[in-house]
């Protein structure tokens, strides 16, 4: 997959783009990863990419050439005409469905924007998707398109070490991840649950799942309502509401 993020500070994104999961998908040749600056595309004589709104009002607004311009020269060096992302707080809320729709694509655009707005053409005429990672404010766009490259880059095939490494995560089977333990099975008095210890691997199936569930019901109970769930599933959940 081919990954290109169109910036005003392209030097944020070194260190993430540069470790871990997302490295390793770079070096294995899963993903490319490319982070343009859209300055470069200005026309102006100070590269000049933002402007006073129409109309009066606080703050600076994106003008349309540059993004325009990076867009439509970037789009050469793809076989295949990329999903173009904008990322802003109007946006899609962003979702594991929506990470695991991206990671099917061959090639993504991510454009982050600063400064009040975007010029509304940009919106209209340019993207596909809007996406928005939460209901809250950031300085720009390159801290959610790094949070939206992370979660889509390790769903594709052979990043991770093991498939169900993903499969399993929370979100992905629409409820919150079951409790975690390693060694030592005894810390400060702390014991690890007798069932993982059990080898019984059906048992520990339902332990995990039973648990998933819990934790979905007391911290995300809105996930139950569209998550798929078997008759012992809802049964189980019918018995914590009576506790």
């Amino acid at each position: 997959m081919k990954i290109q993020v169109l910036s005003l500070f392209p030097e944020m994104f070194d260190g993430v783009f540069g470790s871990s999961i997302l490295k390793k998908a770079q070096e294995s040749g899963r993903a490319q990863l490319e982070v343009i600056n859209f300055r470069d595309y200005s026309e102006s004589k100070h590269k000049q990419v933002d402007d006073y709104p129409y109309g009066g009002g606080a703050g600076m607004v994106l003008k349309p050439e540059p993004l325009f311009a990076a867009v439509e020269a970037l789009k050469l060096e793809t076989q295949k005409p990329p999903r173009i992302l904008l990322m802003c707080p109007q946006g899609e809320r962003f979702s594991q469905k929506k990470a695991e729709e991206l990671a099917g694509e061959e090639a993504l655009m991510i454009i982050c924007g600063h400064y009040e707005g975007y010029d509304e053409r940009i919106r209209e005429h340019l993207v596909t998707d809007e996406i928005s990672i939460g209901d809250f404010v950031l300085t720009g766009g390159e801290l959610a398109a790094m949070t939206v490259v992370d979660s889509v880059v390790r769903l594709l095939p052979d990043v991770l070490g093991k498939q169900a490494s993903h499969e399993q995560d929370s979100f992905s089977t629409g409820l919150l991840e079951h409790p975690h333990y390693t060694r030592p099975a005894e810390f400060k008095g702390m014991k690890v649950p007798d069932v993982l210890l059990s080898g019984n691997h059906a048992n520990i199936e339902q332990w995990r799942r039973r648990e998933s569930l819990k934790r979905t019901f007391e911290r995300r109970p809105d996930l139950l309502e569209t998550a798929e769930l078997s008759k012992e599933d809802k049964e189980y959940i019918e018995s914590l509401k009576k506790n």
